[in-house]
């Protein structure tokens, strides 16, 4: 298990092909100045020693050394200690609804990643319980089991878009049946389910199905993303819009929020339909939610010692940046001997 405690300074990086294009233009500067001083072969007499590959040598080694300052202002730690400790929290799951319908636009950016940042922000708020997530659109995939590695979970919720299924429509079904193999503690007395989704294209009577979760313990919430009046869905191709969904009878599709089938899930399942446009009130919303349930103590695997680790970084760079002040743009014997450019001597 690793930590970045600065990742900001990767941006250091971005310096490299900044000095590349530099070290390009002097080079080509240098060539064109020295054409006009002399030519070629009267340059290798008055300078027998000038080595163009010992410039590029030399950028790299002040290249490489540039990165290793990245990495050590970064400061990568390593977990160097697994303990086991005890948490009181709540298991809960999100299934969230990666359809076409959810690329629409009517909340910004789209219905998609609103619905990662209201996912992401309510982890955010999350104290001692355990969280899992769940994608969805024509059939349910499991993204993300039960888990108390928040990082994890965010990291893998950013990755989620509508391509991860390739049939479409909006199985709420089987993303609730699926919801029900995450609880994997008997104990756990308090089980949530948030479906966050548009209510799009939904088929199938949903009442067995969240009448069995029910009986398992698990209270279902919904969260309504997208608005009533609703959006074309964009289709795209590399971040290119290149048309809008259209239907059988060649009329382009309007995607709108289902308020009535998300609120009758919720019913159903014991909890409460959220409206999902404002991100502060959903998270205060769920906050108070489940901090009004009883917490179950269990047991829960986690780093608790890292070590930082930018010493070697930082040695490394103080290393290449010495061999970058000894190393001398000029031939060396033995380089000379191996004649790597075929030069006449």
């Amino acid at each position: 298990m690793y930590q970045l405690e600065e990742p900001i300074y990767f941006y250091v990086l971005f310096a490299i092909p900044v000095i590349a294009l530099l070290f390009l233009l002097v080079l080509v500067w240098r060539k064109r100045a020295q054409d006009k001083f002399a030519n070629p072969v009267l340059l290798r007499k008055l300078s027998p020693n000038r080595s163009i590959f010992k410039s590029i040598l030399k950028f790299i080694v002040l290249s490489l050394a540039l990165a290793c300052i990245s990495f050590a202002l970064v400061n990568p730690k390593i977990g160097t200690k697994l303990e086991t400790v005890k948490r009181e929290g709540v298991d809960v799951v999100f299934a969230l609804d990666v359809s076409k319908s959810m690329l629409a636009q009517d909340v910004a950016p789209n219905r998609l990643q609103k619905s990662k940042q209201l996912v992401t922000q309510i982890i955010n708020s999350l104290a001692g319980d355990r969280i899992g997530i769940i994608g969805y659109a024509g059939s349910a995939f499991p993204q993300v089991p039960i888990t108390t590695d928040f990082s994890s979970a965010k990291l893998f919720l950013s990755s989620m878009n509508t391509d991860m299924v390739s049939s479409q429509g909006t199985a709420i079904n089987e993303a609730i049946a699926m919801a029900q193999t995450y609880y994997n503690d008997e104990e756990q007395t308090n089980r949530v389910l948030f479906i966050v989704s548009d209510g799009e294209d939904h088929e199938g009577n949903v009442g067995p199905v969240v009448e069995e979760a029910v009986n398992q313990g698990i209270k279902i919430f919904t969260i309504g993303v997208g608005t009533e009046r609703g959006e074309k869905i964009p289709i795209t191709r590399n971040g290119v819009l290149q048309n809008y969904k259209r239907d059988e009878n060649n009329e382009v599709v309007i995607t709108k929020l289902n308020i009535e089938t998300l609120n009758e899930i919720a019913t159903l399942g014991g909890g409460q339909y959220i409206e999902g446009s404002s991100t502060k009130d959903v998270v205060e919303e769920v906050t108070a939610i489940l901090n009004g349930m009883d917490k179950t103590e269990f047991e829960a695997k986690q780093f608790t010692d890292f070590k930082d680790q930018y010493q070697w970084f930082l040695f490394g760079a103080l290393f290449l940046l010495v061999i970058d002040v000894l190393l001398l743009e000029r031939k060396t014997g033995w380089l000379k001997k191996l004649n790597l450019f075929n030069e006449r001597t």
